[in-house]
């Protein structure tokens, strides 16, 4: 057949019945979200608002919480009831819904509470948690996503973002605070006024922390030194700062000179994983000024000031040598009603899309930001520095998904 009764041939083919190419949609899954009251006197944060309920009815979702479960952050349950919550008055019948969510991770009589096979997203706090906690998760084959683990499409890890921002900005605050007579400190006012010496504030830590308790400080008149350990991160908060203020390597003489005229320390030193490492000795705590103010936000991660000792909202405080020291963990909290805020605006977007995606196993397989905070997936651990800490068993979340 020659090239023109191939062109014939084909253009009545084109003429002709064809086979319907359809795109499939995606299956849309309708979740049953269990929100329990958090059981920790520390943690007064809900994961989402009563706004954010809202919407999650509204998209087809059943939200169940247990009564008195907003309190802490201001939110009655007549708010989240109008919402189109269903409000339960036992933490048993939460725990009967398909996927549980929490600020912090479940207690073990929690997890005893928990149905097999269900989902749990929530806090994962990897430094404090027990060997018995992830083995009785993995005994029951659920799967457990740690929400500050998620990444976001840019790569980074927005609810950790945005609790930092919080600590960062609180931190200042707080040191105000302790500085007052209010609060039985030496009297001073955070900043600085015409005529008299500007509050002299040092930032360990060049990361989200330092970053937003320097533009604290800075916006109220104080003068900031800022240490850490990694020069590009000094460079990235200069550039973020919009000004000059004076960067350092952590080196010990430097750092000790520094310590002895401060007024506030901020302890702001982060580590993805283990405990934050020790940069102000004791001797260097010893040659501080009387009633300066240490506010150790890296508590949260056993403190990288070695005279920290962790501390409670309801007693926060303690002296020694003459230093005012601040060491509660989770400082977020302080400011609950805020903090609720922002984790909603970030787990709320994750649960919607868990819907439209058909259900987790297809968002996890879909959606790598996901699995980052995957650390079991259906009873098998897929965390390798829980492995490792306690000797358990692993496998790699791709290979798993591989095998769907």
């Amino acid at each position: 057949m020659n090239t023109s009764d191939d062109l014939l041939k084909s253009l009545a083919q084109g003429f002709m019945p064809q086979e319907e190419m359809l795109e499939v949609a995606r299956k849309k899954s309708n979740l049953q979200i269990g929100i329990p009251k958090e059981n920790s006197i520390q943690e007064k944060r809900v994961p989402v608002v009563p706004d954010a309920v809202s919407v999650l009815v509204n998209n087809g979702h059943e939200v169940i919480v247990e009564t008195g479960v907003g309190d802490g952050a201001s939110f009655s349950d007549k708010d989240y009831s109008e919402a189109g919550a269903t409000v339960v008055f036992t933490t048993e019948d939460v725990y009967k819904a398909n996927m549980i969510l929490k600020v912090e991770p479940p207690t073990l009589a929690e997890i005893d509470l928990m149905q097999h096979g269900q989902l749990l997203l929530s806090a994962l706090q990897l430094p404090i948690q027990p060997k018995n906690f992830i083995k009785k998760l993995m005994a029951k084959k659920i799967t457990a996503i740690a929400f500050d683990y998620i990444k976001d499409t840019e790569g980074l890890l927005p609810i950790v973002s945005a609790m930092s921002e919080i600590a960062g900005n609180a931190s200042i605050l707080i040191a105000a605070e302790y500085l007052s007579n209010v609060r039985k400190g030496q009297g001073q006012l955070f900043g600085s006024i015409s005529g008299v010496s500007p509050t002299e504030v040092v930032i360990l830590g060049a990361g989200t922390v330092g970053e937003f308790a320097a533009r604290s400080a800075l916006g109220l008149g104080a003068t900031v030194k800022i240490f850490d350990d990694n020069t590009n991160k000094l460079r990235r908060l200069q550039a973020l700062l919009g000004q000059r203020v004076a960067t350092s390597i952590i080196q010990p003489k430097v750092l000790g000179k520094a310590l002895k005229t401060a007024d506030v320390v901020i302890g702001a030193i982060s580590t993805m994983v283990g405990r934050a490492p020790i940069v102000v000795t004791e001797e260097m705590v010893s040659q501080m000024k009387d009633f300066s103010v240490i506010v150790d936000v890296s508590i949260d991660k056993g403190g990288c000031i070695e005279t920290s000792e962790v501390t409670s909202h309801d007693a926060p405080i303690f002296s020694k040598y003459g230093v005012i020291h601040y060491c509660v963990p989770n400082i977020a909290s302080r400011v609950a009603r805020t903090a609720s805020y922002a984790l909603s605006n970030v787990i709320t977007p994750t649960i919607l899309d868990t819907g439209e995606y058909g259900g987790l196993e297809v968002m996890i397989k879909s959606y790598q930001g996901i699995q980052n905070g995957v650390y079991i997936y259906k009873g098998i651990l897929t965390n390798k520095y829980l492995a490792d800490t306690f000797g358990l068993p692993y496998k790699d979340i791709n290979l798993l998904l591989m095998a769907m």
